[in-house]
């Protein structure tokens, strides 16, 4: 036991180390901007005033949006989707995995569930001992499931999922809108330094030049990536869903959560528009019930109800809830064809 939880503290430690790499270079290109450009070389107070304004604003905005990113828990399932003491209980005395199924199955019957295994089974993490809800997955590197799990970061050491997945678009955003910042105002004095007008500022110069290289790099790498998160978002996928496409009682679809631009984006960002460039949880539903393409959601005793929201999003929603979230996740015509298709199974 000693060995392993020391191992486990090691794994922990290091997995701290892609963090501190990044915040390490956030802090050198603060002082490289601040000191060594605006103090040292620009001059004139009202150039020195403007470069410091904007630069603290694109700094500002990514610095909040990196903290929620990196330090916002990821959200675990409800209690409905644990499995009770009787039903772990029923579940660890069947013989065979056919029977083990069955108590899953009949177990799902009171919870929204519709995706499966690729076995066709319903997704049961042993470690939570829960019945995972839709785009659901386990993190072994958080040790919980996680609420439509994107990916695990390494430069944040957390899960990018239901909780975060706002605030990793806006850190995405911010980031490279603050790598261009110091790009386009350091390219003039980039050049003047190497073309020798500047012979007196030796030090300057190498800070200026990695001020231009480092930068340069992360934005030609996130623009890639920025763009790929906005066509997941547009489609409504995760990287997981993108990888691998998940699976239904009639096959594997890669386009069950697309149910339009207009609602794939108002499930990331929510309704309240003044909250979307902002790093406040604004994300539409609970993370938990998601409609899909041109099927209704099932009916269940379990008290959530049609619209893809339960009766306490709050205890996933964060402090800034989206005041219109059951509201907007279907419009008329779809929520018309899921009741006309409820009546015809009653």
């Amino acid at each position: 036991m000693a060995v392993r939880e020391t191992f486990r503290r090691c794994v922990w430690l290091l997995s701290w180390i892609p963090v501190t790499i990044l915040i390490s270079v956030i802090l050198w290109s603060y002082y490289a901007y601040v000191v060594q450009l605006c103090l040292i070389t620009l001059t004139g107070t009202a150039r020195k005033v403007i470069h410091l304004l904007m630069f603290h604003v694109c700094f500002g905005m990514f610095s909040w949006a990196f903290w929620m990113s990196a330090f916002t828990a990821p959200s675990p399932p409800s209690e409905e989707f644990q499995l009770s003491l009787s039903d772990k209980q029923r579940y660890a005395e069947q013989d065979t995995p056919e029977a083990q199924r069955q108590v899953l199955l009949e177990i799902s019957q009171k919870l929204p569930v519709h995706s499966r295994s690729a076995s066709g089974a319903i997704r049961f993490c042993r470690h939570c001992q829960l019945i995972k809800p839709d785009r659901c997955h386990h993190c072994s590197a958080c040790q919980t499931c996680v609420l439509r799990m994107d990916h695990h970061c390494p430069w944040l050491n957390n899960c990018v999922g239901f909780s975060n997945y706002k605030f990793f678009l806006l850190f995405l955003t911010f980031s490279w809108l603050y790598c261009l910042f110091i790009v386009a105002t350091v390219a003039p004095y980039f050049i003047k330094f190497w073309l020798g007008k500047f012979l007196n500022y030796s030090s300057v110069k190498l800070h200026v030049f990695f001020l231009m290289l480092v930068p340069g790099m992360f934005a030609f790498t996130l623009t890639f990536l920025l763009a790929f998160h906005c066509w997941l978002v547009i489609t409504n996928k995760t990287t997981l869903e993108w990888l691998s496409a998940p699976f239904f009682p009639h096959g594997p679809d890669r386009t069950a959560f697309d149910v339009g631009l207009k609602h794939n984006v108002l499930q990331v960002f929510g309704s309240q528009r003044r909250f979307w460039l902002l790093p406040v949880f604004s994300s539409d539903g609970d993370g938990q019930i998601f409609p899909l393409r041109g099927k209704p959601l099932v009916p269940n005793p379990g008290g959530f109800h049609l619209t893809g929201t339960c009766e306490e999003p709050e205890k996933h929603m964060g402090k800034y809830p989206s005041m219109d979230s059951t509201e907007l996740l279907w419009d008329i015509q779809f929520e018309t064809r899921t009741h006309l298709h409820l009546e015809a199974e009653l």
